[in-house]
């Protein structure tokens, strides 16, 4: 009798020491190992170039490395230099216990980190004066009510238009804002968090993997690899059809699966918070408030799409765009009075959802931090990632061309851990890979090609993206519970880019 009382308590004690670390603690084991590596690879660096390449009949130039002008740092004795990292750093230097501080102060306003990480703010607190409204819990509500028996179809429709704005002009960041309110719909429609990480986020990655005209990657790697931008447009577009309807059919097994038995759910524990929120209302208000709050969103997102397509616009354009969307929204929530609503509790409710913000806004710092450890993402500067770029594409060189495709690939998957920026990787990566390739016999097409695959589809599940671990902060998963979820479509991704490109090579794709 005792034994069987102690058995549950057993599983329970052998149940928590299997649980998953938390993200922070993963990226600062990432930091340690990082900090390794500058002890075992000496530092090296590469001299820059001005190339140029048109797009849409405008001449365009980008500042990229000299594949053959490789150095490794020496002494004044002509001895490796190796930029080993301590545990602190004084005058803004970089050590292993200041890097999350250094990476969470690096960049610009245009960037990561301290830019993505205000941009999140924003964006946060933005919506949360649009949640405070009701608005939103209102027309779910009504949503839901009038699509009983069809709610699967939001997922590819959702999906298809996410992928879209992958494909068309690099959405990424943008998804962040759209999760925000999907995230309790999904829930609420029997669904969870997971799914609405897929049908945003996740959907902009796959168009953005497979894209064939985002400027911001399949346009400048075309460009920087001397060959036609936008050419392979046919065959891009297939891929893109592919991999989208690839995604929506994984999605729906595992929204169908968690519908059925939500205890299923990877993120069943963090999903309480959404359905703690679920309304008890038969009837839901709605009235002309709610819908001037509904037109300012629509409005305000069909305004930076269009900024975003039409003018480029990026972090700090967008940002202000979704902060004047929460400021005219706050008026509309005062002068009706949606859910009693006063200036004072916009105010607090800007404050509430920008604090939603803050743990992912701390990873994203973290991860910024363990690029800073191994030197930065400049190719003048000796860095140990320098070293590391040279040496890979010293190891393609000699290999077979179906080889060295594949390799194209796999390198790219893992060099997007430390530079998940596609303009920055292309910059980086595809001067060096591009003559490699002639070399190999690998046609310049396709080590575009896996370039775009392998820098697209690890952003699914690296915990250095900055929108992805944006994207889970609103959502609330932690990336732990998502990773348990996301190596099987990882594996999968992987799996059939690898014949992608090994075909393309063999077809001549060009």
């Amino acid at each position: 009798m005792s034994h069987s009382h102690a058995q549950p308590a057993d599983s329970a004690v052998t149940k928590k020491s299997w649980q998953m670390p938390d993200t922070l603690i993963l990226i600062f084991f990432v930091g340690i190992f990082a900090a390794i590596l500058t002890y075992l690879i000496p530092a090296g660096s590469f001299e820059s170039q001005q190339v140029t390449y048109m797009v849409d009949g405008a001449e365009k130039t980008r500042t990229v490395i000299d594949p053959n002008s490789f150095v490794y740092a020496t002494d004044a004795a002509g001895e490796l230099v190796y930029n080993t990292v301590s545990l602190f750093a004084s005058g803004g230097g970089i050590g292993l216990m200041n890097f999350p501080f250094e990476g969470l102060t690096s960049g610009s306003k245009w960037g990561s980190a301290i830019g993505v990480i205000m941009f999140m703010l924003v964006i946060g607190g933005a919506f949360g004066v649009v949640m405070r409204t009701g608005t939103i819990d209102n027309g779910i509500l009504r949503l839901i009510d009038k699509t009983k028996g069809n709610e699967s179809l939001f997922i590819p429709v959702l999906f298809l238009l996410f992928s879209l704005g992958g494909a068309v002009f690099g959405m990424g960041e943008e998804a962040v804002a759209f999760a925000i309110i999907i995230a309790p719909l999904m829930v609420r429609l029997g669904y969870d968090g997971i799914t609405t990480v897929m049908v945003t986020y996740i959907a902009t990655q796959i168009g953005f993997a497979t894209s064939w005209m985002n400027p911001f990657s399949v346009a400048i790697a075309q460009g920087i690899a001397g060959i036609p931008v936008l050419s392979g447009m046919t065959v891009r577009m297939g891929l893109w059809a592919g991999f989208t309807l690839i995604g929506i059919a994984f999605t729906m097994a595992y929204a169908a699966r968690i519908k059925a038995n939500p205890e299923l759910s990877y993120s069943r524990r963090t999903d309480a918070h959404f359905r703690s929120q679920e309304l008890s209302e038969t009837a839901s208000r709605w009235n002309i408030g709610d819908t001037l709050v509904l037109l300012t969103v629509i409005a305000s997102t069909a305004w930076v799409v269009w900024g975003v397509v039409m003018h480029a616009w990026y972090i700090p354009e967008i940002a202000s765009q979704f902060f004047t969307m929460g400021f005219v929204v706050a008026i509309i929530g005062t002068l009706f009075r949606l859910n009693g609503m006063t200036l004072n509790d916009a105010a607090a409710a800007f404050k509430e959802g920008a604090s939603i913000m803050l743990a992912p806004a701390l990873l994203v710092g973290c991860a910024k931090g363990v690029l800073l450890l191994l030197g930065g993402g400049s190719s003048e500067e000796p860095s140990v990632l320098n070293s590391i770029l040279n040496g890979a594409g010293g190891m393609l060189s000699g290999l077979p061309a179906v080889a060295s495709a594949w390799l194209m690939y796999v390198f790219q998957s893992v060099f997007n851990f430390f530079v998940t920026s596609g303009s920055g990787q292309a910059a980086l990566t595809m001067p060096l890979l591009s003559p490699l390739s002639d070399i190999a016999g690998v046609t310049r097409q396709v080590a575009v090609l896996a370039f775009q695959l392998g820098d697209g589809f690890t952003n699914v599940i690296v915990p250095t993206s900055a929108p992805l671990m944006a994207t889970l902060g609103v959502c609330r998963i932690d990336w732990g519970d998502w990773a348990k979820f996301c190596w099987r479509f990882m594996l999968l991704l992987f799996a059939i880019s690898s014949v992608v490109v090994v075909v393309a090579q063999l077809m001549g794709f060009s």
